[in-house]
């Protein structure tokens, strides 16, 4: 279908959707199944955001297999391991593992290839395709809206291969952008950085002032092999001496250089060190390898002779980029602070190579090398950065840290809420941010629900968030922001405007009407969406460890 007026489109659509994401492509998957007409727009060359674009192994709860997600995303995860038994040469163990875990890796029960999510959004959309329901535009960046009253009419973009602008019109329009971006455009209030606890109520936020340029670092994510026979040193990095000598300036201290393998953890009033190694074979607890970490090509998985090397994501604290926020700057500043990220993580990796102390006594591990095969860019590192904290709308309901943490030693439960359209559960995990805070990565949180409120912003009548930014604070944020939560709100935005089309009603009136409400839920249950959690008894109660620790379970084991 064309829709952009250059093979005689009219240059609208039913729902326009800015992002194409892990969220907008939920949404888009979501409005297309109700038969609405629907325009996605990518920035990159690559649809999918966290799982594809930004190259992050899906982070997800102990129960992920059995509940907790929505219908789509679990066909998601399993269309994945599916790809892998038709087009992947696994070995006779793996190819039966109903729980395949491509890489192995830790922090996730199916850390996979980017190109292989990829290539699965594009397997669930083909039917909208054929059906003339879906018509996708990537390189699409937007530029400026027409907005009349409280209502947002349409969106232009410009072309980035191109060259040129085109407008969208759409009678919905969600913003699945990875900061917002539509939100400063449309004049839509929104919120940034830290609150205040005066203003939240959370007992973690700031005693002070609202720091609304203070947010979490972003990291721009790399895909690495290991050759133990090979060397593959890159050029030094142009700014590698000073990343080499920075010393990071946070609060609880980080103590020392940022590349070092012992950091200062400071958790539940607790400090110690904790010495992180590259390979299991070097660490007290294998846990702390950053390899296995977030591996995502595991040689034992498959036949032997196929696959050279093992393949890991580099994610981690010491090429977090807490230096300036790109949220609100200009162009030319936020060129520079990409820039900068994007050498800090080549400078990790020249330091991983050349200067790394090992166990044995030697330094460095030149057999690394970048794979851009894998991330699909000419040097190894993502397309684009792993963004953690977005522009936030304010809501008509907020959720809020206090929402999420146990009210008593007796909860198994976050707090329920009535207008619920989706359930997830992950700790609240805040890296360090761009205003010296260091990182809180083991709050505790109890599995929650999505509140219908969080998603409706206090003016617009047909703008709808759908990805990071709907209606959380700083900290809650921090348990909001992963793979499948992002998905279920993007879900439920897609299906909200879909609904909101057919029954000619707006989204706060969806939430306001009680038939119209349970209406929008037995449809939300009906796609396949989980409303809320099973009842869990005192030891079932996960802890913030166990919520994030995924890999413990052995492999092929029943979770």
């Amino acid at each position: 279908m064309s829709i952009d007026g250059r093979s005689g489109g009219d240059g609208s659509a039913d729902i326009l959707i800015v992002g194409g994401g892990t969220g907008g492509c939920a949404a888009a998957m979501a409005a297309a199944s109700l038969g609405k007409r629907v325009i996605l727009t990518e920035e990159t060359d690559w649809i999918g955001g966290q799982l594809t674009s930004q190259a992050v192994p899906p982070d997800e709860h102990r129960w992920i297999e059995s509940f907790g997600c929505t219908g789509r995303y679990r066909a998601f995860r399993n269309l994945v391991r599916q790809y892998y038994r038709q087009h992947y040469p696994l070995n006779a163990e793996s190819y039966q593992d109903m729980y395949l875990n491509p890489g192995n890796g830790f922090v996730s029960r199916l850390c996979h290839e980017p190109r292989v999510s990829l290539a699965v959004l594009n397997q669930m959309m083909a039917k909208y395709f054929m059906a003339g329901l879906l018509d996708i535009r990537t390189k699409y960046k937007p530029i400026s809206v027409d907005v009349v009253g409280d209502v947002l009419r349409s969106v232009t973009f410009i072309d980035m291969d191109q060259g040129f602008e085109r407008t969208f019109e759409a009678k919905y329009i969600l913003d699945a952008t990875e900061l917002g971006d539509l939100l400063p455009l449309a004049g839509v209030e929104y919120v940034t950085g830290f609150e205040s606890q005066s203003d939240t109520g959370e007992e973690h936020a700031l005693s002070g002032k609202p720091q609304p340029d203070n947010v979490q670092s972003i990291t721009w994510c790399m895909a690495v092999g290991y050759d133990p026979k090979g060397t593959h040193v890159i050029d030094k990095p142009s700014q590698y001496d000073y990343w080499n000598n920075y010393y990071p300036n946070l609060t609880p201290s980080w103590q020392g250089k940022l590349f070092t393998w012992d950091i200062l953890r400071h958790e539940h009033g607790k400090s110690w060190v904790q010495h992180r190694t590259l390979f299991p074979d070097g660490a007290d607890n294998p846990d702390d390898s950053l390899w296995t970490h977030r591996r995502i090509v595991s040689k034992d998985r498959f036949q032997p002779g196929t696959v050279p090397h093992d393949v890991t994501m580099v994610n981690a604290w010491q090429h977090d980029y807490f230096a300036n926020s790109i949220i609100d700057k200009t162009d030319d500043e936020i060129s520079i602070y990409l820039e900068e990220a994007r050498q800090l993580s080549l400078s990790w990796l020249y330091w991983l190579q050349t200067e790394s102390p090992r166990p044995d006594g030697g330094v460095g591990w030149p057999g690394l090398y970048l794979r851009p095969d894998i991330v699909g860019t000419p040097d190894g590192l993502a397309k684009y950065p792993y963004i953690r904290e977005s522009r936030r709308i304010k809501a008509e309901f907020t959720i809020t840290e206090t929402h999420l943490s146990p009210r008593s030693s007796e909860d198994t439960l976050a707090q329920s809420f009535f207008d619920s359209v989706g359930v997830g559960l992950y700790h609240t995990d805040l890296h360090p941010s761009t205003g010296g805070d260091n990182g809180i990565h083991d709050l505790e949180t109890l599995p929650f629900q999505i509140p219908l409120g969080a998603l409706l912003p206090i003016r617009m009548e047909n703008l709808l968030p759908a990805c990071k930014n709907l209606g959380t604070t700083h900290l809650s944020n921090g348990a909001y922001r992963l793979h499948p939560v992002e998905w279920n709100v993007g879900e439920a935005s897609g299906l909200l405007a879909a609904f909101c089309i057919e029954k000619k009603s707006l989204p706060k009136a969806v939430r306001e009407n009680k038939s119209l409400l349970e209406e929008f839920q037995a449809l939300c249950v009906s796609q396949g969406m989980e409303l809320e959690w099973p009842s869990l008894g005192p030891e079932d109660r996960p802890s913030a460890f166990d919520q994030r620790v995924l890999g413990k379970l052995k492999h092929g084991s029943k979770p």
